[in-house]
């Protein structure tokens, strides 16, 4: 979980490093029901209930001191807490801590909340005590959420109310085996409580066409950590995601990617022989090539020096098809400076996760 710890970190420094004048604070609290999404047939025995929780969020208003705060319409940030209940005896319940944006949107009425921390599992997966968790394979997990709720502010007095739909995700991106990980698709409702005076916001920013001119630039950017093979109890082995590609900046919020990438999963090695022997059926080689090799595309919408990106790729190398040949990933990048960043991602097949990914790159 370092990868997770660093990208909090940094993270945390880019909020603490943006307050140079005072800025307002607020509260949220939001219960929320919902479903959790059987993206896998081995799901089944774990969907027993609707999941329940609640989620804290405690908020720095932002008021335009920053450039950045303006051309994204003063969004929040802040840290959150978050108790969810899965309703199954194996999947027992999860806490959460991390930090968050808010974006506003329609007059500052809707509101999308970003939300992406580490969590702490009740009851994760034992060979003996608690087999059939094949969700959680350790104890600690990272967390992701999305949120869009419509929102008022100063209904009565300083309190206001929200109502909306939130995603949450758990997963340690098979840092250990088993991890499916758990998806939820949830209702909400809360409370929100600002302590200070909320100062009258401009129109809305975000549709302004601000004129951002830039040569394309090129990255490279070398992604790693460690991971298991699906096999629960094969050992953790390193991994080494070696990409280049280049990106052209649309405007001053986003940019669009196109490149290629170089795969070194050292789990599949002895993965690859076990299914040999294991699946004789399959007719295949021990000596198959591990090596992947992917091209993509993504987009980077940029906020300060906090970047968030999203990237969608298809195998064009993969002599080992375990996995379906397209992936994507989602990650947080923060730049040290403008040509050297570092940051963290998600590495995923669909909603199944490979990877958890600390990156270092530069951007020529």
């Amino acid at each position: 979980m370092r990868a997770i710890i660093i990208g909090i970190s940094l993270l945390l420094f880019g909020f603490t490093a943006a307050q140079e004048i005072k800025e307002s604070n607020a509260f949220e609290a939001d219960f929320f029901t919902g479903n959790i999404f059987k993206h896998s047939p081995d799901l089944s025995h774990l969907v027993t209930g609707h999941p329940d929780g609640v989620l804290l969020s405690f908020s720095k208003k932002t008021h335009g001191n920053k450039e950045w705060e303006s051309v994204y319409n003063f969004p929040d940030y802040g840290v959150y807490f978050l108790y969810q209940d899965f309703k199954n005896e194996f999947l027992g319940h999860n806490y959460a801590i991390g930090l968050h944006y808010n974006f506003y949107f329609l007059n500052r009425n809707l509101v999308f909340k970003v939300a992406e921390g580490l969590a702490m599992a009740s009851n994760p997966h034992d060979n003996v005590t608690n087999s059939k968790n094949g969700a959680f394979g350790s104890k600690f997990l990272g967390n992701v959420n999305f949120g869009l709720n419509y929102k008022k502010d100063n209904i009565i007095d300083k309190l206001g109310l929200q109502v909306g739909f939130l995603f949450t995700h758990f997963s340690n991106a098979r840092m250990k085996s088993p991890n499916s990980g758990i998806n939820t698709f949830n209702i909400n409702l809360g409370l929100n409580y600002n302590f200070d005076k909320i100062a009258n916001k401009p129109i809305d920013t975000t549709s302004f066409n601000r004129r951002f001119k830039q040569p394309i630039k090129y990255t490279f950017v070398l992604r790693t950590g460690v991971n298991e093979s699906p096999i629960v109890g094969s050992g953790t082995h390193p991994f080494y995601h070696i990409g280049f590609f280049a990106d052209k900046r649309l405007n001053r919020k986003s940019a669009i990617q196109f490149g290629t990438e170089l795969f070194l999963t050292n789990s599949y090695i002895d993965f690859i022989k076990y299914k040999s022997v294991a699946y004789p059926e399959l007719n295949l080689d021990p000596n198959t090539d591990y090596k992947r090799v992917g091209v993509f595309v993504g987009h980077e919408l940029f906020i300060n020096k906090i970047s968030l990106e999203a990237q969608l790729g298809y195998y064009v190398y993969q002599p080992f098809k375990n996995d379906i040949a397209i992936y994507d990933r989602l990650g947080m990048k923060y730049y040290l400076s403008n040509k050297i960043f570092t940051g963290v991602s998600i590495k995923t097949h669909g909603f199944l996760a490979e990877a958890m990914e600390f990156a270092v790159g530069v951007r020529l």
